[in-house]
């Protein structure tokens, strides 16, 4: 599984990092989402999928590959 982040999507709202903090996180400047692994663990995909529902942006997509 793969994830992508459309970040000029993302309206910060820090979701994606409270979901799974492993996988993403904000920047500093403007708090637009971060990418951190491309590629989580399995262990991390629940975390994922939250984030992926729960962005209010729709800036997030689990790809299966």
């Amino acid at each position: 599984m793969r994830v992508e982040l459309d970040e000029p999507k993302c309206v910060a709202s820090g979701q994606c990092v409270m979901a799974s903090p492993e996988v993403f996180d904000q920047r500093d400047d403007d708090g637009v989402a971060i990418l951190l692994e491309e590629r989580p663990g399995e262990e991390l995909l629940d975390g994922v999928r939250e984030a992926v529902a729960i962005c209010p942006a729709a800036a997030i997509r689990l790809v299966e590959e």
